[in-house]
């Protein structure tokens, strides 16, 4: 059983829930932004799947491969693949080029999408910013050819709001641009749907990037993954850890 959240979390996003129907009443769009890997969804199972498929497949000529995978658990994944493997003896370059090209292939791509957990309270809690009047844009670092079919499926699935008036699914065009190229070129856009008054993500660049162009808004980071590296946070962001309010 999960702790209570934390009082701050709770602050924040009862306040956005607050501030939409005020919003409108003075004739304002409310748009609230989530970004899906790491913030709306943990991704992380989907990994696991791909890395125990790959485990299934090489069990036969390599064994002592698939034991080293088959100790991995949620706990134990990294960012990085290579670190991921590292944890469990697997570091020959060989195998770790392999094992990465094989997981890269399918992670980004419709059919494992399925594998993928929403945050704890992300249905939720967007459902409730849609219900009181706000519009939903999901802006994720997914690519359109190889995951807005999966996506909008586990969106559905998942009881997320899609494919109504008032919700937008923004992805990259294609999988060659980096996730925060992407956003730095969309959020500066995000004006022409709405005015922005939260924005979720667990990148502290994406955030610091929405802050600096909507600095009224309530920006939030998700105390989930980051990529190695990442700048530090803007100290007036909001950190939550997942999307519970009570």
């Amino acid at each position: 059983m999960l702790p209570p959240p934390l009082p701050q979390q709770v602050d924040v996003l009862e306040v956005i829930l607050e501030r939409i129907p005020m919003m409108r009443e003075e004739g304002g769009q409310p748009v609230v932004v989530f970004d899906l890997d790491g913030t709306l969804y943990d991704s992380r199972p989907r990994t696991l799947a791909v890395l125990a498929e790959y485990a299934d497949e090489v069990r036969a000529d390599y064994p002592d491969v698939s034991e080293c995978l088959d100790q991995l658990d949620i706990g134990r994944l990294h960012y990085l693949i290579s670190n991921t493997l590292r944890e469990v003896g697997l570091t020959h370059v060989d195998v770790v080029r392999d094992i990465t090209g094989f997981w890269r292939e399918r992670f980004y791509s419709d059919d494992y999408l399925r594998h993928d957990v929403p945050t704890d309270g992300a249905p939720e809690f967007v459902t409730a910013c849609y219900e009181s009047g706000a519009g939903v844009l999901y802006l994720g670092g997914r690519d359109i050819p190889s995951m807005l079919l999966g996506t909008v499926s586990s969106l559905r699935d998942h009881g997320f709001p899609i494919g109504v008036v008032g919700v937008q699914l923004v992805l990259k065009p294609d999988a060659t641009l980096g996730d925060e190229a992407f956003k730095r070129s969309a959020i500066p856009t995000l004006g022409r749907i709405g005015e922005t008054l939260a924005f979720f993500d667990n990148e502290p660049a994406n955030c610091n990037i929405a802050h600096q162009h909507f600095p009224d808004a309530y920006v939030a980071l998700l105390e989930t993954q980051q990529v190695p590296g990442a700048p530090d946070p803007d100290e007036t962001l909001h950190h939550i850890v997942d999307f519970r309010v009570g």
